[in-house]
């Protein structure tokens, strides 16, 4: 099934330490008063076959639709950021309660369709068993490693996954429009703000500046920099901090601020590849959001900024994968903690 519709992607971030393998998230692996840990490997025993169908699903959609990528990735960062990694921003609304998938800065979300696509082979194959949760950790790693030309063409690992995944997450019963708002990052954040809200994930200033990296991939539209293009404060038409001759291209493109079908590629001429080439944008001030550019104003954001940039990209995809499954132990259930949904829109 096609992944329909274009998107942005956000941007991930940060806590005040340059270590970036010290991170649990809240109360550790567990995140509550439930046993059990993530860990590699944890269906090979209950769900041998369970991530060799969400790569094959995942593989599928991205053949069919080069775009679904990005939107694959996003939805683990938009899950991760709102209650922890626990399933909760794939909750439909109802009459009494408006869902996180609702909240404004979901409104382009995308790719649900290929989650339930898994979800529902998964149910067939081992019932109540993966978690909703697992399967965003796990069709997000898919989804960046089919879009990385060293791991597709052999160059990273035998099995063709950028970093392994730990599993074990179960399925949070609560999911709040409200909650959403108040904890997402925007495009328009500076670097103060960005740290004050990743700081409560416990994610450092190298994982701010390492999951920023993920706008590799990815497309957005004239609204989300409409901002920065016209009217940016009483005193100031544009962002001072957007390269001049950029800002002047894409306010041709966005003559219609509200224009919500052109297609802004958060890296020109490579919104399917993920690279570093994201990292030369920046430090040409030409990142598409203003949290793009926030990077080079902290000196450990900004020095990571410049290595990416010059190193080989091996070095930073080591580091993404490290981020990654920083992030993806944020605010999880395991043990008797939550659920497993049958369906991943719906409590059960």
């Amino acid at each position: 099934m096609a992944v329909r519709g274009l998107l942005r992607l956000l941007p991930p971030v940060l806590l005040l330490a340059l270590v970036a393998s010290s991170v649990h998230g809240f109360g550790g692996y567990g995140g509550g008063n439930g046993s059990g840990k993530l860990r590699v490997g944890f269906y090979k025993y209950s769900c041998p076959e369970a991530e060799a169908i969400v790569r094959k699903i995942v593989a599928k959609a991205v053949h069919e639709d080069p775009t679904a990528n990005a939107p694959l990735l996003r939805l683990h960062f938009h899950d991760c950021f709102v209650r922890g990694c626990e399933g909760s921003v794939l909750i439909n609304s109802t009459k009494g309660n408006t869902a996180e998938k609702d909240a404004k800065p979901n409104h382009t979300l995308d790719a649900f369709d290929v989650i339930d696509d898994i979800k529902e082979e998964l149910e067939r194959r081992c019932p109540g068993t993966v978690s909703c949760a697992d399967i965003l950790a796990i069709a997000a790693r898919d989804a960046v490693s089919l879009a990385t030309k060293v791991v597709t063409k052999g160059g990273w690992s035998k099995d063709g996954n950028l970093y392994q995944v730990e599993t074990g997450r179960r399925d949070g019963n609560v999911s709040s429009a409200k909650e959403a708002v108040k904890n997402l990052p925007d495009s328009f954040d500076g670097i103060r703000k960005l740290i004050k809200r990743f700081a409560s994930k416990n994610l450092s200033l190298k994982d701010l500046a390492v999951l920023s990296g993920a706008h590799a991939i990815g497309k957005s539209h004239c609204p989300s920099i409409a901002k920065r293009l016209r009217n940016f404060t009483a005193h100031m038409e544009s962002d001072p901090t957007l390269d001049r001759p950029y800002a002047d291209r894409l306010r041709r493109r966005c003559w219609r601020p509200k224009d919500n079908t052109t297609e802004l590629e958060m890296v020109p001429g490579s919104s399917e590849t993920f690279d570093t080439a994201y990292y030369g944008l920046v430090a040409k001030r030409r990142g598409l959001f203003h949290s793009d550019e926030a990077l080079l104003r902290n000196d450990v954001t900004r020095a990571l900024v410049y290595r990416y940039r010059d190193s080989p990209v091996e070095a930073f995809l080591k580091d993404f994968g490290v981020s990654m499954v920083n992030m993806g132990r944020v605010g999880v259930l395991t043990g008797s903690q939550g659920e497993i949904r049958k369906k991943c829109a719906f409590f059960n």
